[in-house]
């Protein structure tokens, strides 16, 4: 989510309103003897704290993050090492935003290419607004990226707005918000819809998944 309420510089509109351009113009990432290659836990959280220095945005990355780990223990079964592979994605999709915003996806992909890192995790990243890089989701874990990055935002600035933040949060209350196209306007319906499609997954269902496991 480009927008105010994880507290990003400004939003993916500004970027089309200036001509800039995101396109990635490339469609293979990584080098396929890379595959199973992550950084750890440790090296992947010194990358956030240099690279992303809004509090909000790398609560927004977290929380990513958490909800493609849950999803890929819950939902597909995998193992701890695959479960990280979808967490660090979601930890590292948007790690260029705060500094290098014309920049987006370009920087963060090198940097991981350099760094020898699985192109499956890779290409999630790459895929996470096919609207804006030009790369289509392929993958569970890019469908699955692309589902959660722009309604977990959009969830969590509902969240903002209740007293009681997410505790007592309602399907039905999340889903009167993203009507409201007023409410968290830099939220794209249109890209959540169509990230639902591909990931083939009920809206209700990814909405309930988000509020009860984004509570962090």
């Amino acid at each position: 989510m480009k927008g105010c309420p994880n507290g990003r510089p400004f939003s993916l509109h500004l970027i089309k309103e200036k001509n800039m351009s995101l396109l990635l113009n490339r469609s293979v990432f990584g080098n396929p003897a890379n595959t199973g290659n992550v950084l750890s836990r440790e090296e992947a959280m010194q990358l956030l704290n240099d690279w992303v220095k809004n509090e909000r945005l790398q609560l927004h990355m977290k929380q990513v993050a958490h909800l493609m780990k849950c999803w890929a223990a819950e939902k597909e079964g995998f193992d701890e090492a695959a479960q990280w592979r979808w967490e660090m994605a979601g930890l590292l999709h948007d790690a260029d935003w705060d500094q290098w915003p014309d920049l987006h996806c370009k920087k963060i992909i090198e940097e991981l290419e350099a760094r020898n890192i699985d192109p499956e995790i890779i290409r999630a990243i790459a895929s996470h607004g096919p609207n804006h890089f030009g790369v289509e989701p392929e993958t569970k874990m890019d469908k699955m990226l692309f589902a959660f990055d722009e309604l977990s935002g959009l969830i969590h600035a509902y969240s903002l707005m209740r007293p009681e933040g997410y505790t007592g949060m309602e399907l039905k209350g999340v889903k009167k918000r993203l009507k409201e196209k007023s409410f968290a306007a830099n939220v794209n319906r249109e890209e959540i819809a169509d990230a639902m499609n591909r990931a083939g997954v009920e809206l209700d269902v990814i909405i309930q998944f988000i509020i009860e496991r984004q509570q962090m």
